[in-house]
C-alpha cells in the first residue's frame, strides 16, 4: 500500500485532485494513502522564511536546507518506520518519469515528494537525502506540485478497484511489450463533420475478433514508430516483437512511414 507525503509551499492545490475523478477511489479507500507537508510549518523565525539567495549570484532564489530537512525528518518519524521510500524530487534535470518507475512505486511503500520551486534546492539537501531527481518532460515548470500530482495519478490508477475495469490499465500505452496504444473510435458509426462523412474503419464493424486485434496491433506498430522510434527499438532488443510484427514494420517502412 504506497504512501506518498507531499512537502509543498502550495497546499491547497492537492485537495480538488485527491477528491475528484475515478482515482479518487484510490485516495477515499486509501489504497494509496497521501499526507501533505506545509513546508513552512517547518520554518522558524517571524517570516517562517524557506527561501534566500543563491552563492555566487544569479536570478531568483533558493529553497532553504533546513526546513526541508525539518519537514523530511517529520515524515520519516510520521512513517515509524525505515521503510525504503525514496526523497523525489521533481526537476527538468532529472532521470524521466516513466511507466515502469510508476507501476514499482504503485508496488512499492511509496515516496516523499518534494515539489520545489524557485530555482532550486539547495544541493546539500538532496545529496543528505539521497533524493531521486524526477523529470516529468523536457521543459520548465514553475515548480514541482504539478510533476507530483501526474505521479501521484499514476500511481493511483493502476490500484485494484479504482478503474472500472481491472484490466484495462494493461493496454495502455508502455504497458505490455511497451509501445504506444492505437487510435479509438466510438458513435456515431458516421460523422458529417465539415462535411464529409468520416467514418469508423470498417474491420471494427467485421465483428471479426481477429482482425480487429491484427488491425489494432499494426495501427500500434504505426504510431510508435513514426512517433517513438525509440520505443520500437527497446521492444525489439526485449524480444517483444514477432514475425508478423517485424512483416509490418518492414512494409511500413518501405513506405516511407
Amino acid at each position: 500500500m504506497p504512501r506518498f507525503d507531499v512537502i509543498t509551499l502550495m497546499p491547497e492545490l492537492f485537495g480538488p485532485h485527491l477528491s475528484h475523478g475515478v482515482t479518487r477511489r484510490a485516495y477515499e479507500s486509501e489504497a494509496v494513502q497521501v499526507r501533505v507537508w506545509p513546508l513552512r510549518e517547518h520554518a522558524h523565525g517571524p517570516y517562517r522564511r524557506v527561501d534566500d539567495r543563491p552563492f555566487g549570484g544569479g536570478p531568483g532564489m533558493v529553497m532553504l536546507a533546513e526546513p526541508l530537512h525539518r519537514c523530511i525528518q517529520a515524515i520519516r518519524a510520521d512513517r515509524m518506520a525505515d521503510d525504503g521510500a525514496p526523497l523525489i524530487h521533481f526537476t527538468p534535470t532529472g532521470r524521466p518519469l516513466t511507466q515502469t518507475l510508476v507501476r514499482d512505486l504503485a508496488r512499492g511503500p511509496g515516496a516523499v515528494l518534494l515539489c520545489g520551486r524557485y530555482e532550486g534546492v539547495d544541493q546539500r539537501l538532496l545529496q543528505r537525502h539521497q533524493a531521486l531527481d524526477l523529470s516529468v518532460g523536457d521543459f520548465v515548470l514553475s515548480g514541482g506540485d504539478l510533476p507530483a500530482l501526474l505521479l501521484m495519478d499514476a500511481v493511483a490508477r493502476l490500484q485494484d478497484g479504482v478503474l472500472h475495469a481491472p484490466t484495462s490499465h494493461q493496454q495502455d500505452s508502455f504497458e505490455g511489450d511497451g509501445l504506444l496504444e492505437g487510435p479509438h473510435y466510438s458513435r456515431p458509426e458516421f460523422w458529417p463533420e465539415g462535411g464529409q462523412h468520416q467514418s469508423v474503419p470498417p474491420v471494427l464493424l467485421s465483428g471479426h475478433h481477429g482482425d480487429i486485434q491484427r488491425w489494432r496491433r499494426s495501427q500500434a506498430l504505426e504510431i510508435t514508430a513514426r512517433r517513438r522510434p525509440d520505443l520500437i527499438e527497446a521492444a525489439r532488443a526485449a524480444g517483444r516483437l514477432s514475425a508478423d510484427d517485424e512483416r509490418i514494420l518492414s512494409a511500413l517502412y518501405n513506405r516511407g512511414l
